[in-house]
């Protein structure tokens, strides 16, 4: 049994509770929550604030040998221009080197539980060790409308390779890429799949502006980018309304659709997907990342978290990858939104960070901390006034 007391802990099931005491047996299940630390004097005391592990709902572990070689800021068609010309240059054994440093600096920096995206193979021997618990998000996309049930069936063979890897140690399901890469025809065989197993969605969203012009206008600079590739872009459709309208409505029937970067969603948007959610009667729930660092390293730009806030809509906390980011760490995440949004609560945040994420991969023993619970523990650090700073640090307690 061990007893951890600090200045505040931050239960995320409750308000803050200063100088509150965790008790935890030696497997690191919560026993119970004291909210007197004179109580226990023999408890262990740290500087700072203790609060859940942290849960990264979006990243591209695969891609992580690829860290600094895409210059910053300049916008997503070059971004994937980028991708498309340094990705295949690694070999096997610096890829699974690369997978598997970002898998530690990950667990050292607090993160219990991924969401990760695979359009390949490379990390299913990562995973399969279990250090980390991963949901792992199949990613398939073509704007072919013929090749639909082709792509579909590929995704499906490397979900199974996954599961014959992993021997039931974590969750995996098939997804779209984004709006811009998928046919019509491919986001209902999509949903088709979801509907049957009951399962969760992610797809990235308005990252750029490209990605609405495409849909309003078939024009912009993705759809440049798609002409100068050799794409047929004839497979486009120009539906007169931005990705998000023109996507939902052919993914209604996952339990769960988590949208990815949101960079230009507007508060209208949100409130229209909300609005489609209700009108179907299903049970589907939608919920928000944001990946603050790839959103500055690719765009340089930032949401609009007031449109978020002012909806009560349910935001989470992804890193993307190391070919969009400087780190994979969910702290470096909440220090760029709490910099630049210095009025959001330290709550709220870790509230996105933990709790949220959990609820979102179905994982009930994290996200808070609560009795029976086993959610990880992390220490912050160098916390003035209840506000993450550029010197917060964070250590993995439990």
């Amino acid at each position: 049994m061990r007893k951890l007391t600090a200045e505040f802990i931050f239960t995320i099931a409750s308000d803050p509770v200063k100088n509150g005491v965790i008790i935890l047996d030696n497997d690191g299940t919560i026993i119970d929550v004291s909210t007197s630390a004179n109580d226990h004097p023999d408890a262990e005391l740290f500087e700072g604030i203790i609060c859940p592990g942290f849960i990264n709902t979006h990243c591209h572990l695969e891609l992580s040998h690829m860290r600094n070689q895409l210059q910053e800021g300049t916008g997503m068609a070059n971004f994937i221009r980028g991708i498309l010309s340094q990705r295949s240059f690694a070999s096997p054994e610096q890829i699974n080197k690369a997978i598997s440093q970002a898998e530690t600096e990950m667990i050292t920096n607090g993160i219990v539980a991924v969401a990760d995206i695979s359009n390949t193979n490379d990390t299913f021997q990562q995973k399969a060790k279990g250090n980390i618990h991963y949901h792992t998000f199949i990613e398939i996309f073509n704007p072919n409308p013929s090749k639909a049930q082709a792509v579909l069936e590929g995704g499906l063979a490397l979900e199974q390779a996954l599961k014959d890897k992993q021997q039931k140690k974590s969750t995996a399901s098939i997804v779209p890429h984004a709006p811009y890469t998928m046919s019509r025809e491919l986001l209902q065989l999509i949903d088709g799949y979801a509907s049957k197993n009951n399962s969760t969605i992610s797809i990235h969203n308005q990252e750029s502006p490209g990605e609405d012009e495409l849909f309003v206008s078939l024009s912009g600079p993705l759809f440049d980018l798609f002409k100068e590739l050799g794409f047929d872009t004839g497979f486009f459709r120009q539906t007169h309304v931005n990705a998000l309208r023109s996507t939902l409505p052919h993914l209604l029937n996952a339990s769960k659709i988590l949208f990815v970067h949101n960079t230009y969603t507007s508060r209208e948007d949100i409130l229209w997907a909300e609005e489609q959610v209700k009108k179907t009667g299903r049970p589907t729930e939608i919920y928000w990342c944001t990946c603050p660092n790839a959103n500055l390293y690719i765009e340089n730009r930032l949401l609009d978290y007031s449109n978020f806030l002012d909806t009560s809509s349910k935001m989470t906390v992804g890193t993307d990858s190391l070919a969009s980011n400087r780190s994979l760490s969910v702290l470096d995440e909440l220090k760029t939104i709490s910099n630049y949004n210095p009025s959001i609560s330290l709550q709220t945040l870790l509230t996105w960070a933990t709790k949220n994420g959990a609820d979102f991969l179905g994982l009930p023993q994290l996200g808070t901390i609560e009795g029976g619970k086993k959610p990880g523990l992390n220490l912050l650090k160098k916390i003035s006034d209840l506000k993450i700073s550029a010197e917060t640090e964070v250590v993995k307690l439990v």
